[in-house]
C-alpha cells in the first residue's frame, strides 16, 4: 500500500493519519508500542522527504497480515532527489537534525539506495523486538539516547 506525498509540510500529518488507518487490518493494535514507533518513523522519514527535497514523494508500508505470520513491518519513502542522506552533528540546543538518528535508534534495520532518478530510504521493525523492548523498558531497560549525532537527508 502506498500514499503519494506532496512537497508540503502539512503532508506529514496526513501521512501519520494514513499509516494509523492502515494498522487496523494488520493485527497491530493502535496502542501497541510497534504502532507508536511506526508512526514516529513515518513522521521522520516523510518530514525529511518534504523538508529537504522540496519534491513529491511516495510512502509505502508493508504490514503483517491479521494472521500475524509476517512479523516485520517495512516502511519506505521514495523521492526524486538524488542527494544522499548526509550525517550531521548537532549540539544539544539545535531544534532539528536528529531525524535519521531517531530512525537509527528505533528501527531494527534501515538504509537507503538510489532509485531511478531519486532514492529510497527504508526501515524495518520486527514485532518480536518491539515487544521485548517494551518489556525491557518496563523494567528499566530500553533504547539508549544519542549524544549530539544527527543525520540530515538532503
Amino acid at each position: 500500500m502506498q500514499l503519494e506525498i506532496r512537497p508540503d509540510p502539512a503532508e506529514v500529518g496526513r501521512a501519520r493519519r494514513w499509516a494509523r488507518s492502515r494498522l487496523a487490518g494488520s493485527g497491530i493494535a493502535d496502542d501497541e508500542p510497534l504502532a507508536e514507533t511506526l508512526i514516529l518513523l513515518v513522521s521522520e522519514l516523510v518530514t525529511n522527504a518534504v523538508v529537504h527535497t522540496g519534491r513529491p514523494a511516495v510512502l509505502r508500508l508493508c504490514l503483517p497480515g491479521s494472521d500475524g505470520e509476517a512479523a516485520t513491518v517495512r516502511l519506505e519513502v521514495t523521492d526524486t532527489s538524488t542527494r544522499a542522506p548526509v550525517p550531521r552533528c548537532v549540539d544539544g540546543n539545535a531544534t532539528g537534525g536528529r531525524g535519521l538518528a531517531l530512525v537509527d535508534g528505533l528501527a531494527d534495520r534501515w538504509g537507503w539506495s538510489p532509485e531511478g532518478g531519486g532514492k529510497r530510504i527504508w526501515c524495518e521493525l520486527d514485532r518480536c523486538t518491539q515487544r521485548a523492548e517494551s518489556t525491557a523498558a518496563a523494567y528499566g531497560g530500553g533504547i539508549s539516547a544519542f549524544d549530539g549525532l544527527a543525520f540530515e537527508a538532503v
